[in-house]
């Protein structure tokens, strides 16, 4: 991109999308869910096992990473911003199950998603709930097979099943996850950086793009922050 167009877009083609406390809160969990996982097939698939001699040390990681999952996110719980996005996760709008019945979701007319989306899609949506409610399955079936003195021979045979399976299907799920990430540069992008195109944001998320740019046009008019919704709340990118 020409240097001109930068600095053009840098004055009036960014919105502000994820904070540097969300960013972070993202970061550590990704991390921490990518050593569960590697540290689990390492463990858990033969081929894997025998490539790594000290058995131990990898179950030893995957243990303290398993417990240390919920961490960032309960710290996080201190953010108003971190607060705010879980708020809008957790609720599901009529727009959201027409985007899952839809096979033309992603459609664009003059530049803008056909669909009124938020800041967050109804796939998004569900795939936050997924990897919450499977974070708690895996604590819990964790916390038996790592502390399996209380518990009975059919509490220990059936956290080991749900932990074996869950584990393959949050694979998946990761898998998928990273592929539409790395499909999309721009989304890869704002949550790298914290902000995203104008225009990317019409096409896939319109809704949520149309009341930032209410509430940008807003502050220049009055020098204040307002809340434009709730879908969008305008913040400093420092500001968690």
């Amino acid at each position: 991109m020409p240097r001109h167009e930068t600095h053009r877009r840098d004055a009036s083609g960014w919105l502000l999308r994820f904070t540097r406390a969300e960013r972070s809160i993202h970061h550590v969990t990704a991390l921490l869910m990518l050593a569960c996982l590697l540290t689990a097939a390492l463990l858990y698939l033969p081929m894997l096992s025998t490539l790594v001699g000290r058995r131990e040390l990898v179950k030893t990681v995957h243990v303290w990473c398993g417990f240390a999952l919920p961490v960032p996110i309960v710290l996080g719980l201190l953010s108003r911003a971190f607060r705010a996005d879980l708020s809008r996760l957790n609720r599901f709008a009529p727009h959201d199950w027409e985007w899952l019945r839809r096979g033309d979701r992603r459609a664009v007319r003059d530049g803008r998603g056909i669909l009124p989306v938020g800041k967050f899609n109804a796939g998004q949506k569900l795939n936050a709930a997924f990897t919450a409610g499977a974070i708690l399955v895996m604590l819990g079936t964790g916390e038996i097979m790592t502390f399996p003195g209380p518990w009975g021979d059919r509490w220990r045979t059936g956290a080991t099943f749900v932990h074996d399976w869950l584990f393959l299907l949050i694979a998946v799920v990761t898998a998928g996850h990273l592929w539409e990430a790395l499909r999309d540069r721009d989304a890869l992008a704002g949550m790298l950086t914290g902000r995203v195109g104008r225009d990317w944001a019409a096409r896939h998320h319109a809704d949520w793009a149309e009341r930032a740019g209410r509430t940008r046009a807003d502050r220049a008019g009055t020098g204040t922050t307002a809340e434009a919704g709730p879908e969008f709340a305008e913040r400093r990118p420092d500001m968690s």
